[in-house]
């Protein structure tokens, strides 16, 4: 075609172009896809208001003391009877909380632990010592001496594990010979000492 020709244009009517596709009706949801990768933590967000005061909880167990000492003494001399015969102290030097029952002559534990204890007693001439640091019932250590011309200051120490409720006390005892130990009204001859050296972890 030369540029001089005349190119004639025809119109088409609109009725003659294809209507457009109208959107059709909403599908039904597809099943869920599988989770996507966890994101970046996002930033702290501001902080929120302070809420309301909460109601009282129950009280709680009473405090217990993590400590625990004696120290008592006898001024009175002391002969033994038929069996068994408790020492009973009529001085007191130290008694924390009074776990130390003066009128027994018994220590009672109310903090377990681990315990140190001392006993010391002046003998009497010529007169067995024959005693023993009783742990509830049973005989923990014997403190003795034979008899002699010479009165003597005997001792007795250790260490023992003690329970809640249990009792530490101190027993003179008879055999074939006469027992006693030696005090005045002036002087304290007769020592008993105990504290808490470390309490239970429990």
């Amino acid at each position: 075609m030369k540029h001089n020709d005349i190119v004639t244009l025809t119109s088409v009517p609109s009725s003659d172009i294809a209507p457009s596709l109208k959107k059709g009706d909403r599908g039904e949801p597809g099943m869920p896809g599988k989770w996507g990768k966890e994101g970046p933590r996002g930033e702290r967000g501001a902080q929120g208001q302070k809420g309301s005061k909460g109601q009282m909880g129950t009280a709680g167990d009473p405090c217990k003391h993590q400590y625990a000492a004696f120290s008592v003494g006898r001024k009175k001399a002391l002969h033994s009877s038929e069996g068994f015969q408790v020492l009973i102290f009529d001085t007191v030097f130290v008694n924390l909380y009074s776990h130390f029952d003066m009128f027994n002559g018994k220590f009672y534990c109310y903090v377990g632990g681990l315990y140190y204890f001392s006993l010391n007693v002046h003998t009497w001439n010529f007169k067995e010592t024959y005693m023993h640091i009783m742990h509830n019932e049973e005989e923990a250590v014997i403190l003795y001496a034979q008899p002699s011309d010479r009165s003597i200051m005997q001792s007795q120490t250790l260490m023992l594990e003690l329970q809640e409720n249990d009792e530490i006390w101190v027993r003179l005892y008879k055999r074939e010979r006469e027992n006693a130990i030696y005090s005045d009204d002036v002087d304290v001859y007769i020592t008993f000492s105990g504290y808490l050296v470390k309490p239970s972890l429990d």
